[in-house]
């Protein structure tokens, strides 16, 4: 019979280097999220784009970040020109994140680089990127799992989960996320 490994959180570490930047740095950056950035009027795009940039991030031209957007590492995140970010979207960069031009990741999206090892004692942390392509639309609440890659030209439907790669123009939808027609 087979033993259950269940997590011992006691003997949890992250791996050295995961943030990708000193610990100063983290709290540095979650100190102008929360206060700078947040409060920045909605029109203050530019602003939110001089402060990401500040902090490592590759920001196209003209992309609009909404101030209630949650970025865990800057520094692990590339937004093409024109892209939209909208409020409440989580871009919980434990890893890399690579957002193509003219894409929407619509309001209350999640995008997701990195989980545990649920088989780990130690309750083991990974990350793996995220890459969604050019023009590509998110709706409403969309869950990405890490390691996804969403062809260019895609749109993924409202309070979809993905979980396994999309392919390029294509309308997807679901739980998990699939493909139902061609984008046209």
């Amino acid at each position: 019979m087979k033993k259950n490994i269940i997590q011992n959180l006691r003997s949890y570490k992250n791996p050295k280097g995961f943030r990708g930047k000193s610990k100063i740095t983290v709290q540095l950056w979650w100190i102008v999220q929360a206060t700078v950035f947040r409060w920045s009027p909605q029109v203050m795009y530019g602003w939110r784009r001089f402060l990401l940039r500040a902090f490592g991030a590759k920001i196209g031209k003209n992309v609009i970040i909404r101030p209630s957007v949650q970025i865990t590492y800057p520094w692990k995140v590339s937004i093409g020109d024109y892209s939209w970010v909208g409020d409440e979207v989580v871009l919980y960069s434990l890893g890399d994140i690579e957002i193509g031009s003219d894409t929407v990741i619509s309001q209350r999206s999640y995008i997701c680089t990195g989980s545990h090892h649920y088989n780990s004692m130690n309750f083991d942390i990974y990350s793996k990127k995220i890459t969604i392509g050019n023009k590509c639309w998110l709706a409403t609440d969309v869950y990405i799992a890490p390691n996804v890659t969403i062809g260019n030209f895609t749109i993924v439907g409202a309070r979809s989960n993905v979980f396994k790669d999309l392919p390029a123009n294509k309308v997807c939808k679901g739980n998990p996320a699939k493909p139902f027609k061609d984008r046209s």
